[in-house]
């Protein structure tokens, strides 16, 4: 039967040549059959980089994760490493996660790579993100790829690439290999492997990786707190496993207990709904654990090891869950505070996102460090690194959960986050607090922050139109108020304006043109929509703040914030 879309069609067509094989072939035909809706979702478009790489549903079509789909984006960029390289053998670092296929396909991806004449280096077996990043410049290759779909369901899988300095794939490059892939056919894709080019490896930069984590992570706590801290961890069955306990275990942490029901790596993720720590559900198994052993700390990673999620003992010694914005500028204060002790230089800095917390600016204020600002995804914070080498980066993150410390990693890194999680609730057992209470200790000296963070599932084509008009309608009907809150500033980073609703004057924002929005409150508060680039959601990212005279003044504050959020939220009809 012939789809009504002359173009959907004539890719279809090309996947039934014997250029595929006969499985693919024969996977077609079965949705011909069986399920149309599906088989036009699967070739309705090609996959596309977003903010995290190429992302999505394994399964045939051009609009899937397959042998296929990566065999030509791997073979475009071999072409590209060839032409960008000229004078030396280009050398390729390969890691992969615990999801379904994951292991099959990095070895597909080396042997594309050899087949075009490039050195490979692959992980024997899984390894958490952050270590790949580290692999490129460690091993002194010419990009990276990591075969991870991140925190998304158990059907997805994704492909991230990194170039030499570490960092992912960023402008103008990514658009140069764009441009390469998609003057391919399928046709030309070597899938021929030459053995001799591709090397397993595993323990020797392990131990390399481990030990830079200790000494970016762990270096003010008494070896007396550090045993003294009761940890309890969980790998919600992803790479973390491999290497996090061991990194704890090196820096001095004895006390740790592993949630072991979760501990195997199973791309199925059988024990939650989602392997997301953004998720509070997640963690209930470590929470379960906890409490029963009365822990210190609770610390969970997602599937590739990049993001972690965090529960601390609050003032009454209930285990509190921390958003991503809270364990950020907590991590963010420690190492400032650690770096003013040693003697700030004067040429530090600290970063994070357009949708994180305006408490990062405040901090760097207070500290007088240079505070820099950047689109939502972590290879963007990297690339500042980069862009300002006579600068010195002590760290940063999103409010998505994503840490970095320092930058011997250029990304997301969820061991040494883990580990220095870990330093402060063990500093600060032994000065008598504990890290809820320096995170309000914060909060009087910076202003109260509180979040939230609304995400709509939109799934399919029919969802990325409604996710499309969503975006519409708030740009051409911007709100004149929120939450009863007058808003007097609207950024909106496809157009590259910044907009004064009061004068109406306009400023030009530099930075990269993205399908965000921003709208700012005469009382502080900040509201932001914008599409996700590696899921079918619409996000809304909403951030209020307070006055905080005194610690014992949380309570009320907290519940005067969340009125806000609520306020905001029936707004524009999100709860």
């Amino acid at each position: 039967m012939q789809h009504k879309d002359s173009n959907i069609q004539a890719r279809i067509d090309e996947w039934l040549t014997p250029i595929f094989d006969t499985t693919t072939q024969q996977e077609i035909h079965n949705l011909q059959n069986t399920d149309p809706k599906e088989l036009e979702e699967s070739f309705y478009k090609n996959l596309e980089f977003g903010t995290g790489g190429m992302r999505g549903i394994m399964g045939v079509g051009t609009n899937r994760i397959n042998k296929y789909t990566l065999g030509k984006n791997t073979q475009g960029l071999s072409n590209y490493l060839k032409r960008t390289f000229p004078d030396i053998q280009p050398k390729a670092v390969i890691a992969y996660d615990c999801r379904n296929q994951s292991d099959t396909l990095a070895k597909l991806v080396a042997d594309v790579f050899s087949a075009n004449g490039i050195k490979v280096y692959l992980f024997s077996e899984l390894r958490p993100t952050p270590e790949l990043s580290f692999a490129v410049k460690e091993l002194g290759c010419q990009c990276g790829i990591v075969l991870t779909a991140s925190h998304n369901p158990p059907e997805y899988n994704g492909y991230k690439v990194y170039w030499e300095d570490g960092g992912q794939l960023v402008p103008p490059q990514d658009a140069e290999i764009i441009q390469e892939i998609d003057a391919l056919t399928y046709a030309d894709i070597k899938f021929d492997a030459t053995p001799e080019l591709i090397e397993l490896i595993d323990d020797k930069i392990d131990q390399v990786f481990i030990q830079q984590s200790v000494k970016n992570g762990s270096f003010v706590a008494t070896s007396e707190a550090k045993k003294q801290t009761k940890i309890v961890f969980t790998s919600l069955h992803g790479t973390s496993i491999t290497l996090v306990p061991e990194t704890l275990k090196q820096a001095g942490y004895t006390d740790v207990h592993i949630v072991e029901e979760q501990a195997r790596p199973d791309g199925n993720f059988p024990t939650v709904v989602s392997p997301n720590p953004e998720e509070p559900e997640a963690l209930e198994m470590a929470m379960k654990l906890a409490r029963e052993i009365d822990a210190d700390i609770v610390i969970g990673t997602d599937p590739d090891c990049d993001r972690l999620g965090i529960a601390v003992k609050n003032n009454e010694g209930n285990l509190q869950l921390l958003n991503g914005n809270q364990t950020m500028v907590t991590m963010t204060w420690f190492l400032l505070e650690h770096y003013k002790k040693q003697g700030l230089k004067g040429n530090e800095f600290i970063a994070s996102t357009i949708v994180s917390t305006p408490m990062m600016r405040n901090l760097a204020e207070a500290y007088n460090v240079d505070y820099k600002e950047v689109l939502t995804g972590f290879k963007w914070i990297a690339k500042l690194i980069k862009d300002f080498p006579d600068k010195h980066f002590i760290g940063g993150g999103e409010e998505s959960f994503g840490f970095m410390v320092g930058d011997f990693v250029r990304d997301k890194d969820a061991v040494t986050a883990t580990l220095l999680a870990c330093e402060i609730v063990a500093y600060a057992k032994d000065k008598g607090s504990s890290f809820y209470n320096m995170l309000l200790d914060l909060y009087t000296k910076h202003g109260c922050y509180k979040e939230s963070l609304i995400s709509l599932v939109k799934k399919g084509r029919d969802g990325a139109k409604e996710i499309q008009q969503t975006m519409i309608d708030l740009r051409t009907n911007a709100p004149k108020e929120i939450g009863s809150e007058k808003v007097v500033l609207i950024e909106d980073y496809q157009n590259s304006t910044s907009e004064n609703t009061q004068d109406h004057t306009v400023t030009t924002l530099d930075v990269p043109k993205s399908n965000v929005l921003i709208f700012y409150t005469e009382e502080g508060s900040k509201i932001a929509a914008r599409p996700s680039g590696t899921e079918p959601k619409i996000k809304f990212y909403i951030s209020v703040q307070a006055p905080l005279n005194e610690v014992s003044d949380y309570e009320a504050v907290e519940t005067k914030l969340d009125q806000k959020i609520h306020a905001i939220k029936s707004d524009l009809k999100l709860d």
